[in-house]
């Protein structure tokens, strides 16, 4: 146990904000190597390895969490990258959100990495999750789809959830939109105002009821968040932006959803990414079966990960508490921890035992 609080310890003080993670993925494959993995990959900062004796005719279990952080609030009372032990609590920046998950499934495959299993295990600590970025696990996980032969993949995500289970998640889809009107003298009923033309845009996507709706997921939810017009009180503003946040599910692609939401509007909407997908497993897929057969609690979760970028079964499930992360003076417990790594080690030998 205690050579994983260490590591955690080393990847707290180690800044790691998105897209300038090299310290802490130097520290997880110089970690790997001297606990005897023989081959520890990196792609841009992603470490991958795999377990010993790869069966292409079997299936392939993915163990995922991440390395970055986000950039410490300014409310921080403590210095996010010293890492302190204070009555069995960890404070530092990631110790929840997902250093507590990164080092419990470390531990996790390592426990497994000589161990005959049905299916073939990596272990992938990944780069750039919080944003999305196109060098974490938008390239790594094509990479090893690509690059691995097996009969399929599933996946384990690590993020703070208290160690319950989420069996999906929505998909994201940001649109700038743009009405364009005339400019024109407001007092003498001049010009087209591209401000109305963006409410009466807003208000239809505001009203709007896709015919399809998720049974898991519910109905896509469409919200706009910021709105911008004019330059001075008595011109009739030529442009009007506004911003869409558009909460996806798994009926529609996020590329239909745009197309469906783009004939509602005389402005034009662009998205400013398709990427981030909605997430659903099957109820009936052996992940799910083992969770509940563990007792382990089943939930939606709204909030987004590298779920996302991951084509095949996944469920989300680590220690700590969503709730904490991102805010100042994060912290996680380190039973939490213990307790997490008995869990995923549980749930894997149930797994090894139903496949």
């Amino acid at each position: 146990m205690n050579k994983y609080l260490e590591l955690l310890d080393q990847l707290i003080a180690l800044p790691s904000t998105s897209r300038s993670e090299d310290a802490t993925a130097s520290c997880l494959s110089e970690f790997l190597s001297r606990e005897g993995v023989t081959e520890v990959n990196r792609l841009h900062n992603n470490i991958w390895v795999c377990s010993p004796g790869w069966d292409e005719h079997k299936p392939t279990l993915l163990l995922n969490s991440h390395h970055d952080t986000v950039k410490p609030s300014s409310a921080y009372t403590r210095d996010p990258y010293k890492p302190s032990h204070e009555y069995g609590i960890i404070y530092g920046l990631g110790s929840n959100d997902a250093g507590a998950s990164l080092v419990s499934l470390t531990a996790t495959f390592l426990h497994f990495y000589k161990k005959r299993l049905p299916f073939n295990l990596i272990l992938a600590l990944t780069a750039e999750e919080e944003v999305t970025g196109v060098n974490g696990s938008r390239a790594l996980i094509p990479y090893l789809m690509s690059h691995l032969k097996t009969t399929g993949f599933m996946g384990i995500v690590g993020e703070p959830t208290r160690m319950q289970c989420a069996i999906a998640e929505r998909g994201l889809v940001v649109l700038d939109g743009l009405a364009v009107g005339k400019a024109g003298h407001a007092a003498r009923n001049e010009g087209i105002n591209a401000l109305y033309i963006a409410l009466d845009d807003i208000d239809r996507l505001r009203s709007y009821q896709f015919e399809q709706q998720s049974a898991l997921l519910g109905p896509i939810k469409v919200t706009a968040t910021q709105i911008e017009a004019g330059t001075q009180h008595n011109v009739v503003p030529a442009e009007c932006r506004f911003v869409v946040d558009v909460r996806t599910t798994d009926v529609y692609t996020n590329e239909q959803v745009v197309a469906i939401l783009q004939q509602l509007t005389r402005s034009t909407l662009t998205p400013r990414s398709t990427h981030i997908r909605a997430s659903v497993i099957d109820r009936n897929h052996p992940l799910v079966r083992v969770a509940e057969s563990l007792e382990t609690l089943l939930f939606v979760s709204p909030t987004t990960s590298d779920m996302t970028q991951m084509p095949f079964p996944t469920i989300k499930m680590g220690p700590g508490d969503s709730a904490r992360s991102h805010t100042a003076d994060e912290w996680v417990g380190e039973q939490e921890i213990l307790d997490a790594i008995v869990q995923y080690i549980a749930f894997i030998d149930h797994l090894a035992v139903l496949m």
